[in-house]
């Protein structure tokens, strides 16, 4: 999957972790790093440098919450909102790339994510 984004993403100046991140602020802006992690099934050690990267890209601001001090929200920059509009056409390239009908696409992505579901509570490896 990743290989298939990178040419769509190089332009934006993303990677596709960074995309990821991005889709979550794009349809919630504000929201926690501890949230965004869980999100994205990742840890705060992964997380974190690629917060910074898009920080520092200008695509984001970190900012410690004014209800709890302990906590740091995400929000996007006017250059991250911007993206949105030129990340615009990587989901139709990306669902005509699959050849695949919008039904079973709908279907397998269902799928993946009651199997990521069962994986995550699973108490023992198999």
């Amino acid at each position: 999957m990743t290989k298939l984004y990178k040419p769509l993403l190089e332009p934006l100046g993303l990677t596709y972790p960074q995309y990821l991140a991005m889709l979550v602020l794009w349809e919630q802006d504000g929201v926690s790093v501890s949230s965004l992690g869980q999100r994205l099934s990742l840890d705060s050690g992964t997380l974190t440098p690629l917060l910074k990267r898009m920080e520092t890209a200008g695509l984001i601001a970190r900012k410690r919450s004014a209800d709890d001090e302990r906590r740091v929200d995400i929000h996007l920059t006017p250059a991250g909102r911007t993206l949105k509009k030129k990340a615009a056409g990587i989901p139709p390239a990306i669902a005509c790339a699959s050849a695949c009908p919008v039904d079973e696409m709908l279907s397998l992505t269902r799928r993946l994510q009651q199997l990521r579901s069962q994986l995550q509570g699973a108490d023992q490896p198999a």
